[in-house]
């Protein structure tokens, strides 16, 4: 059994100028699906054949830690966008309001983790016991790797914004956090839900 390229869960000209399509073409449909071709490749005929993404990431190091965790995340980042605005669900309002000050409060603490990471990676909202927490992790790592409940990513890896915002991160994290999150995804991340959708295996 081998891993495949999720299909979008949307139309690649669904955002328009928030994220365009050539972005999609480039981010999805080349630097994922070569994350899943290097993957399967790296598994062919190991102990790894046959498992869940999830399993490897626990797993693995090197080659194949970076390119099974990138499939995991990427296809949980297309999972957390929506091309409608949405509102934010009143159960994760009320975690967010609890462990952040307020709905604003929260989103300027994740966009500066986000700006403010250093090179290639991913900002995260994570659930850590009963708390919310912002963190960043570097280049493929996820937090998969480390038993974090993922509630919420922004990958800021340049391929990720560059054709559409070029080096102006901070507007390209501040249009998905106002424009295009998918709350109700958001909020179901609380039970876990996102992990096993972007899952494979």
């Amino acid at each position: 059994m081998s891993f495949e390229l999720p299909p979008l869960p949307y139309a690649k000209t669904a955002f328009g100028e928030l994220i365009s399509e050539a972005t999609f073409n480039f981010h999805h449909g080349k630097h994922h699906n070569a994350y899943v071709t290097k993957t399967n490749d790296a598994i062919e005929g190991t102990d790894h054949a046959g498992k869940k993404l999830s399993e490897i990431i626990k797993a693995a190091d090197g080659g194949l830690f970076n390119n099974a965790a990138q499939v995991w995340n990427h296809s949980f980042y297309w999972l957390c966008l929506s091309p409608a605005k949405k509102e934010m669900p009143a159960e994760l309002k009320s975690r967010i309001e609890a462990d952040f000050g307020s709905v604003e409060d929260f989103k300027e603490k994740f966009k500066a983790e986000a700006v403010g990471h250093f090179a290639s990676g991913w900002a995260w909202l994570v659930l850590n016991g009963d708390k919310l927490e912002i963190t960043s992790l570097h280049d493929a790592d996820s937090p998969v790797a480390h038993d974090m409940k993922p509630l919420l990513t922004i990958d800021v890896w340049e391929h990720a914004y560059y054709l559409d915002y070029q080096n102006a991160r901070p507007d390209y994290v501040s249009a998905l956090l106002d424009n295009a999150i998918d709350w109700d995804f958001v909020a179901q991340n609380l039970d876990g839900e996102g992990v096993s959708r972007a899952d494979q295996g």
